[in-house]
């Protein structure tokens, strides 16, 4: 609808008047009787009235979002600017005081609430952007998304990204000894539906939310596999999240994989590389296959008892504002480096693996990564909620942006999924391969 043209700039009274938004709908409803030929003090009144109300709902509306956002506990500073060009104008507040009129008379539920139908506009701003990326946070999702960094929830243990040929989400990683690994799901595996309800569209925090749920309680999950549709129900438990794996594996070979990064996993990662550096680890694989990202800080917190003194990454806002994170070379890693690396390996992991590979520390093994080069940050307001936005594009070292592009192995190996279920061993050809690579690297 275009909104600049005068004749449909009208109230709520014209939009029941005119035949706006279909015949099935008018004929199917009560019409407003007042007919719009008729003129005289009465329709002047009224007029004058909407006017005066829709000013006092603007203001009231922008007093509101200010205390907000002046209230809210932000870090970066957040502007509203209601300028010429902006969606904040007295014909928005018409249209969706229209909006909401005809939802209250037609639609054919009275359970909607003021504060659904308030959750669904900022839900919808943010998803006008068609970043899948930025999303707007109820309190009770923002409790949720606290509480999954922390690395306990109730659900059925797997993570979830958003697959790009099929426009759905999919499951990227499988947690070891859970409900989601006992139903055996696998990675890849295409979320169609959950509990009936398609995904398609939805973000992936509304996906999340539709499959965590109480403690023991059942959630269907219908998945595609290999071009095959298959349901698979699962319970759902309490699910701790180590994020942090290691082990010895033969010849002075170290083992530590990072699942994501929370604020727990500088600790997790610090203590494992400890230990394994007392069991005499002489060179290390670490596996950041299927890891999602997580945190800025905790990766640059990592990325510093690995790296060499210099630059860990950089990012650069719309403004061209640059933010600079660093590296003294004090705890560099002095031992044989193999990475592992695959589609689903992004963001945050894919810092630390371009991080390496620039500065040629490291050999990386598997396949491209998921290729996200930007930053999200969560923007609290004073009510509870909060949006997480995308604020600026990073860049690796030597200053590529590997956004939508990934990060390329210097060896590149397929995952043999079939041998690797097949088989109760669960061979793993790509760790093979990194293996291999580093007991070269170790002579």
């Amino acid at each position: 609808m275009d909104y600049e043209q005068k004749k449909e700039q009208s109230s709520a009274t014209e939009y029941f008047e005119t035949d706006t938004w279909g015949d099935n709908a008018l004929n199917q409803a009560p019409v407003h009787s007042m007919s719009p030929k008729k003129k005289g003090s009465f329709g002047q009144g009224l007029f004058l009235g909407v006017a005066l109300t829709l000013l006092i709902v603007t203001l009231v509306f922008l007093v509101v979002k200010l205390s907000a956002v002046l209230n809210s506990n932000s870090t970066e500073n957040y502007r509203l600017d209601v300028t010429e060009g902006s969606a904040i104008d007295y014909d928005m507040f018409q249209k969706l005081q229209s909006l909401e009129k005809i939802v209250r008379q037609y639609y054919y539920k009275d359970d909607v609430t003021a504060t659904q139908l308030s959750d669904g506009i900022y839900k919808g701003l943010l998803d006008a952007l068609g970043d899948p990326y930025s999303e707007y946070y109820t309190p009770e999702e923002l409790e949720d998304l606290i509480e999954s960094t922390e690395g306990i929830y109730y659900g059925i243990g797997a993570y979830v990204s958003m697959d790009t040929d099929y426009n759905r989400p999919k499951i990227s990683s499988v947690i070891e000894g859970t409900p989601a690994e006992e139903a055996g799901l696998r990675d890849n595996d295409i979320l169609y539906e959950v509990d009936g309800t398609s995904t398609y569209g939805l973000s992936l925090n509304e996906t999340v939310a539709l499959i965590k749920g109480e403690e023991f309680t059942d959630v269907l999950l219908t998945i595609i596999r290999d071009g095959k549709e298959m349901e698979v129900s699962v319970t759902r438990r309490k699910v701790e999240t180590p994020t942090v794996k290691h082990e010895m594996l033969e010849d002075g070979m170290g083992f530590l994989q990072i699942v994501e990064f929370d604020d727990i996993t500088v600790s997790q990662f610090s203590e494992a590389m400890t230990d394994l550096r007392a069991q005499g680890m002489k060179g290390l694989v670490l596996d950041l296959r299927a890891n999602p990202g997580g945190s800025l800080d905790a990766v640059v917190d990592i990325a510093e008892m690995l790296l060499p003194e210099g630059m860990i990454v950089y990012t650069e806002d719309k403004y061209g504002n640059r933010r600079e994170y660093t590296c003294d070379g004090s705890q560099q890693l002095e031992m044989p480096l193999v990475v592992l690396i695959d589609m689903n390996s992004a963001s945050a992991s894919e810092i630390l693996a371009g991080a390496i590979k620039d500065y040629g520390i490291g050999t990386l093994v598997g396949t491209t990564s998921f290729g996200k080069g930007i930053v999200q940050q969560i923007l609290p307001f004073s009510d509870g909620s909060a949006i997480k936005v995308t604020v600026s594009s990073y860049y690796t070292p030597k200053g590529y942006n590997i956004h939508g592009i990934g990060i390329e192995p210097d060896v590149t190996i397929e995952f043999d999924g079939e041998t690797y279920y097949s088989n109760e061993e669960h061979y793993d050809n790509q760790l093979e391969k990194a293996k291999e690579v580093l007991k070269e690297k170790m002579k």
